[in-house]
């Protein structure tokens, strides 16, 4: 009955120790992914990430759980074992012990050999894990370019080398656990031989054999356990590496601001400079300044850095040269966190959570009367929309937002940002998968309202930057023009070359649907 409650005592509190320290690891993982810098998540393996937060913490916690005791137990078994053996006979305990050394050298041997090949092994398994998940979140790729037996032949040759890579690690543990138990048997023949001797000079008597044999097998037994023991303890080693490399990578807040100044809306960027790599300069000397309260349209080429300036503006990244200004303070001594409570950005390919639509507009304010959710997605125009479905506004939408199209994802996107009512928002391309006659729709009910809103709008089309205050023009990394669509649309430039294409045939289009 005691030993059913001391099995039952082990078992349990070192079940709870294990799940608390693995939940202890989990959430600190959690937290600092979350506060990693958005650099280190554009350049991350996302399949490599997600392994480390779960495949290697349970690593962590099986060795914890199940080996932690075992090392504990044959280190209390083995000491006791050699003072009560050598009690009865010092040679006696020498004897048991030698091919101590050989058992020793072996498993540090065997140690370093699981640690090397667990570390392939990893590699090869984030590897595969990144192939899955590229390919679900890909799937409409695979499909559209019929690339399905191409993926397969993929995963499968990742397989085959994540399957060898445990072949040779099994193959390499088998032949070093049967070594190991041959050592134990050899072990505890030489000793059986050794006490026979003693016995035969009259240096130990029969009762001293028999108590030794009891004490022998705590010296040699525990031998053939340290295998697995050593496997376990290299694969945790591994997986707390990886884990470490994750919770020593600085966050983004290592290099902050202090202030939280009042901001309105005021912006100066003066000579900016940034680039991603040493040799490429997306923005190389950017100038320009916007007044609070007005609607701004950046405009250029594919590549020309007009997302680079909305991710300098919200500091996902911070410039490498020049400075910039928000009501006339540096937004780098400006608080990160202050800075996106104040400036917001709607992308052009928002992600949507599977919840429902209410709860994708209402995510960053989930306790806000329903009105205000309601009146923010009309001026986003998708109450329309929304209404059609069955259930309204309690749809709900797929992981990727797969019920609703590309323009009403980016309206749910721009309808969860205005519930905010942030003093400047950037709307980064987000009008793109709207119709002309819905973007106008929009903009007049940003206008009416919040006049206090200043807001950045970065565009491709024409139409839309004509109707902003300001204009301003990007080039290879640098202002080519500023003005309003009067002033530019006169000049000879990239804008005035753009409205020509496209400018006219969209104005009497919107002409026709006004008239309407």
């Amino acid at each position: 009955f005691l030993r059913s409650i001391i099995l039952f005592a082990n078992g349990f509190f070192r079940g709870k120790l294990s799940q608390e320290i693995s939940y202890d690891m989990r959430n600190r993982m959690y937290e600092h992914i979350q506060d990693l810098s958005y650099s280190y998540h554009s350049k991350a393996n996302t399949g490599d990430l997600l392994q480390r937060c779960t495949s290697d913490i349970e690593t962590v916690q099986a060795f914890i759980a199940n080996q932690l005791p075992s090392i504990v137990n044959i280190i209390a078994q083995f000491t006791f074992g050699a003072l009560q053996l050598g009690r009865i006979n010092v040679i006696l305990m020498l004897s048991t012990m030698v091919l101590f050394p050989v058992s020793v050298v072996s498993s540090i041997w065997y140690f370093r050999y699981v640690t090397k090949r667990f570390n392939q092994i990893e590699e090869v398994e984030s590897k595969m894990t990144t192939t899955i998940q590229e390919n679900v979140n890909g799937i409409r790729v695979v499909k559209a370019f019929n690339t399905e037996i191409d993926e397969i032949a993929k995963f499968d040759k990742q397989s085959k080398s994540y399957r060898d890579e445990w072949k040779g690690f099994n193959k390499v543990s088998a032949i070093y656990w049967g070594l190991s138990d041959f050592s134990a048997n050899i072990s505890y023949i030489i000793t059986l031989v050794t006490a026979i001797y003693l016995s035969q000079k009259g240096i130990m008597t029969t009762g001293d054999i028999v108590v030794g044999l009891m004490y022998i097998g705590m010296l040699v037994w525990p031998i053939r356990g340290l295998g697995r023991i050593i496997s376990d303890f290299g694969k945790a080693i591994i997986a707390n590496k990886r884990i470490l490399e994750i919770l020593e990578t600085p966050t983004e807040y290592v290099d902050d601001g202090k202030l939280e100044p009042k901001i309105t809306g005021e912006i100066e960027f003066v000579d900016v400079k940034y680039s991603y790599t040493e040799n490429a300069d997306l923005l190389n000397g950017v100038s320009f300044k916007i007044k609070a309260r007005q609607t701004v349209a950046l405009i250029g080429k594919t590549g020309a850095g007009k997302s680079t300036v909305a991710s300098l503006l919200t500091r996902l990244i911070d410039c490498s040269g020049g400075q910039i200004f928000l009501d006339g303070v540096n937004i780098k001594d400006i608080k990160k966190q202050h800075v996106r409570e104040n400036v917001g950005l709607v992308l052009q390919e928002p992600f949507l959570y599977a919840r429902s639509i209410y709860e994708n507009i209402s995510i960053a304010r989930p306790k806000t009367e329903q009105h205000l959710v309601y009146n923010a997605a009309k001026i986003a125009a998708i109450d329309s929309d929304i209404n059609k479905f069955e259930k309204g506004y309690e749809t709900l939408v797929g992981e990727k937002g797969v019920t609703l199209s590309g323009g009403q994802k980016q309206r749910v996107a721009i309808a969860r940002m205005l519930l905010l009512e942030k003093p400047v928002v950037i709307f980064d391309d987000s009008l793109s998968a709207v119709d002309t006659t819905t973007d106008l729709m929009i903009r007049q009910a940003l206008k009416t309202r919040n006049e206090s809103l200043t807001s950045i709008i970065i565009t491709h089309r024409i139409t839309t930057a004509k109707e902003a205050d300001l204009i301003i023009v990007l080039d290879s990394g640098k202002v080519s023009q500023i003005g309003t669509h009067e002033e530019l649309s006169k000049v000879e430039g990239l804008y005035k070359n753009l409205w020509d294409i496209q400018g006219q045939l969209e104005e009497n289009f919107l002409t026709h649907i006004k008239g309407d």
